[in-house]
């Protein structure tokens, strides 16, 4: 019996929507992140992109879990000293909800150029609409 290496080509990529209602944040990321690498295909290589496209909708009602909607910080830094920006998730949720769903599942991701690969097969929408009826993506259930 041979063992079939997949090449990088014609990797059949599918469409999942993932609806974040009531969801806890790092069980989404997870699953997300899991979906993106392609480790839930049984031709899974870690060194190829094999990962699915994912949709998030209804960003903005995510669950944090605990007392993190008052102690999580967000932190970015403008490359100047002293420009460390610290932001509180509660306020986050406010003006960008989006955010915190694209960076906890970054975060799950390789840090490399496959990873930043993988990320850009990741759409997050604030609300329950999405423009990519065209893809006929399929529901996940997380």
């Amino acid at each position: 019996m041979k063992t079939v290496i997949p090449s990088g080509q014609n990797i059949p990529r599918n469409w999942h929507l993932i609806d974040a209602e009531n969801m806890v944040l790092g069980r989404l990321a997870s699953k997300a992140a899991n979906i993106l690498m392609g480790k839930h295909k049984p031709i899974y290589t870690p060194y190829i992109d094999m990962g699915d496209h994912i949709i998030v909708v209804n960003a903005e009602k995510v669950r944090l879990t605990g007392r993190k909607e008052e102690q999580k910080l967000y932190r970015r830094h403008s490359g100047y000293p002293g420009g460390l920006t610290e932001t509180s998730a509660r306020k986050v949720r406010a003006t960008r909800p989006v955010r915190m769903v694209e960076e906890a599942i970054s975060g799950m991701l390789p840090k490399n150029k496959l990873g930043k690969q993988m990320y850009r097969k990741l759409n997050v929408y604030a609300g329950p609409t999405h423009p990519h009826d065209a893809q006929k993506p399929v529901a996940l259930a997380v």
